[in-house]
Formats: structure tokens, C-alpha cells, sequence
């Protein structure tokens, strides 16, 4: 199974609770690409920490890996302008390159995963949905399906921290080149997200269990999501617990589910 992360150094944390999940359910090997750019104010995802995170995965299965990418020329040749000074790092647009990262060349399907996303259950049958003709699968996002829409009234606005995409589909129609020329010339809101969306035209909308953004997970949940959530008591505020942070789970989501992965990042925090 392909699998992709992006982002900087700072999200070192969360992808290796990310991955240990990943190891506990899932046998079949795992090869895994975290890219990453120098830029500016970017500090680069660690070589070292990828070199760790390798050793770790193969330790599980000698056919699995994890392989860093450095995509700073790729992105600087195509910067998202209009987008640059968004609330969130330039490396969060960085999915949208994965179809001229040749490392990635040989791929034809490949699941993204946010930093923030922990694995409940075997994900082999979600990999192996059948997406011919399809560029992309994902969930609605919680809160923007009731904003926004592509195809009428339907909902069809994609969550982006998880995603299934077809890659050899979306090569062909140039899915990421439309949305990079969107990011390039158009202010967004959550511009990675916005630019999808915008971008993909056949998509098949997954149900809920394969992206859970609520924060505490349900019976049927494969993937969980710790993406930020909306809270109206005592007073409006944005709760942000992410899955590294132990004591916040305890205390404030009261899950104790992850506790046995959550024990073996604490062993292994201090090699990142």
C-alpha cells in the first residue's frame, strides 16, 4: 500500500503515532513518503527521523518503508502565490504536487493520510476500492458539505485529510495541475481542500468510517481524524487535540483506546 504524508518538521510527532497505528493493523507492506520541502522558514521533516521511521516499519515487515522527498524544487516552480500567507504551512499544499514527484512515478494509486489521522482497523479493502474512470475517494468534511457544493445541492465537498486518489487517472486529466493553477492564482479558504475539490471532477464520496473528524471515534471507524472541532460550551471555541498529545486524550476526549500505541510512542518519542 502507497501511502503519503506532507509537511515540515513539525509534524515528526504525529506521523510516527500515524504509523504505529499503521503497524499494528495492517500486514501487508507499507511504503510510505513523507514530502517535504526547504523553504524560507520551512524546517524540512528530519532526514534522520525518516531514517528511523524506516527502520521502524521494517522491522515489522522487511518488504515495508518509509522514503523522505524532497520536493523544494517542484514547489518552487510552482508556487502557490495567492495562498503563500494562509493560516497554515506552505507545506500543507504539498498533495497537490504528488503527480510530479518522481519518486511517486511508478505509483498508481496512493492514499493520503494528514499527520493528525490514526488507523483503527485493517484499511486493506478501503485501499482496494475500485476507482477506474474515478480521480479520487474521500469523506465529507463534517463542516464544510453544508457550505459547500459542486453538483448542485449534492453534497460533495471532500474532507482532504484523508484521500484515495487514482493517480494514473488523475495524471491523465491533469487533476493536480488544475489545482495548483487554482492555488497559483486564487485566494482560498482552506486552499488546499478548496483546490481539490474544485479540481476533481469524478469522485466517489465515502462513508463516514473512513475519515471520522468527530472527536471521539465510533464502532465502525477505520480511520480517525483529529482534525479540529467546533465547541458552543461554555462559550465558542475551536478544540484542537491531536493524537500525540496523551494528556488531552485523557482528559479533555476521555479516549482511552489508544493507550497501548500511545505507550510505545513514548518509548520511541525521544528518537525522532
Amino acid at each position: 500500500m502507497n501511502i503519503l504524508y506532507c509537511g515540515d518538521n513539525g509534524i515528526k510527532r504525529g506521523v510516527l503515532v500515524s504509523i504505529l497505528s499503521l503497524i499494528k493493523y495492517n500486514n501487508k507492506p507499507l511504503k510510505i513518503y513523507i514530502a517535504t520541502i526547504n523553504y524560507e522558514n520551512v524546517k524540512p521533516f528530519s532526514e534522520k527521523t525518516a531514517a528511523f521511521l524506516d527502520s521502524l516499519v521494517k522491522k515489522e515487515n522487511k518488504e515495508s518503508f518509509v522514503k523522505l522527498i524532497d520536493a523544494t524544487k517542484i514547489f518552487t516552480e510552482n508556487l502557490p502565490e495567492k495562498n503563500m500567507g494562509s493560516y497554515f504551512t506552505p507545506c500543507s499544499m504539498l498533495r497537490l504536487y504528488m503527480d510530479k514527484m518522481p519518486e511517486l512515478k511508478n505509483c498508481k494509486k496512493i492514499l493520503y493520510l494528514d499527520y493528525d489521522v490514526l488507523c483503527r482497523k485493517d484499511i486493506s479493502d478501503f485501499y482496494s476500492l475500485n476507482l477506474d474512470g474515478l480521480e479520487a475517494a474521500g469523506a465529507l468534511d463534517i463542516y464544510g458539505k453544508h457550505f459547500y457544493h459542486y453538483h448542485g445541492l449534492k453534497q460533495d465537498y471532500m474532507n482532504s485529510g484523508v484521500m484515495l486518489f487514482n493517480l494514473e487517472e488523475c495524471r491523465k486529466t491533469k487533476m493536480f495541475e488544475k489545482a495548483i493553477s487554482l492555488c497559483m492564482n486564487r485566494w482560498m479558504m482552506l486552499a488546499d481542500q478548496a483546490a481539490l475539490n474544485k479540481s476533481i471532477k469524478r469522485r466517489k464520496i465515502l462513508p463516514r468510517k473512513y475519515n471520522e473528524q468527530g472527536e471521539r471515534p465510533r464502532e465502525n471507524t477505520v480511520l480517525h481524524h483529529f482534525s479540529n472541532n467546533f465547541k458552543f460550551f461554555p462559550y465558542f471555541h475551536v478544540q484542537k487535540v491531536k493524537p500525540f498529545e496523551i494528556e488531552k486524550i485523557h482528559k479533555i476526549l476521555k479516549i482511552t483506546e489508544y493507550d497501548d500505541i500511545l505507550k510505545e510512542y513514548s518509548k520511541l518519542e525521544k528518537y525522532l
